[in-house]
């Protein structure tokens, strides 16, 4: 591995490396000084849950739950800006807020914290997007996506785990997040390969362009016809 190849990486994880070290923070905090920091999650249609729209990805309720997050968190975050660097901030951003609103309109009555929503999301914007984008970079990555992570589809049906405080509304949410702004970002970021046989066609087109005006196309207007 180059240089080059290693500065991109690093770079990569810079942010979700941040973002997810502000998490682990806060929930090593809580536990230092006994407190619960659960009432900044969303809460659903409540003016107090608002700023939760924005910081609920920050707060966990145990170790278990950070931890769960982590890895996902950390490889599908990294993958989003080491494969759409130039997009990649606005994606993370807008998934994030989105996936919030979702629980904010939708969620039922209580406080929904953790970054599952996110991760939701990106696994969701990484698969369709590599799907849609036709490259075959990104197509590989979609599939890799879908065999580490396609598990996460079931966390989205509420009967699976009817006694656990899971927010299935929150995964909902980032998953349908993911899969609108693969959508609305298809024209931006890496776009499909050009390889040589599509440039060929396209001399090829140029050519018959060319000979529309060739002399043999050409109306007679040395000869004069009677009528």
């Amino acid at each position: 591995m180059d240089k080059a190849e290693k500065k991109k990486i690093l770079t990569a994880l810079t942010i979700p490396g941040l973002l997810l070290a502000i998490m682990w923070i806060i929930r090593i905090t809580e536990s230092l000084f006994h407190i619960n920091l659960g009432f900044l999650g969303v809460h659903p249609l409540h003016a107090d849950g608002i700023p939760g729209i924005f910081l609920y990805p920050f707060i966990h309720g145990s170790f278990s739950h950070i931890m769960a997050n982590s890895l996902p968190f950390l490889i599908l975050g990294t993958a989003l800006f080491y494969f759409y660097n130039k997009i990649a901030f606005k994606v993370l951003v807008s998934i994030w807020i989105l996936s919030g609103i979702w629980v904010w309109f939708g969620g039922r009555e209580s406080y929904h914290i953790g970054a599952s929503g996110v991760v939701y999301g990106l696994s969701s914007f990484l698969f369709v997007s590599g799907i849609i984008r036709k490259n075959t970079s990104l197509a590989a990555l979609s599939l890799i996506v879908a065999f580490l992570y396609g598990g996460l589809v079931w966390g989205i049906f509420p009967e699976f785990f009817p006694k656990e405080n899971i927010s299935w509304e929150g995964h909902l949410g980032g998953l349908v997040s993911g899969i609108i702004f693969s959508f609305y970002y298809r024209k931006e970021g890496p776009q499909p390969k050009k390889y040589s046989w599509d440039f060929e066609q396209d001399d090829d087109k140029d050519d018959d362009d060319d000979n529309d005006d060739a002399y043999w196309k050409r109306p007679n207007t040395s000869t004069t016809y009677k009528v």
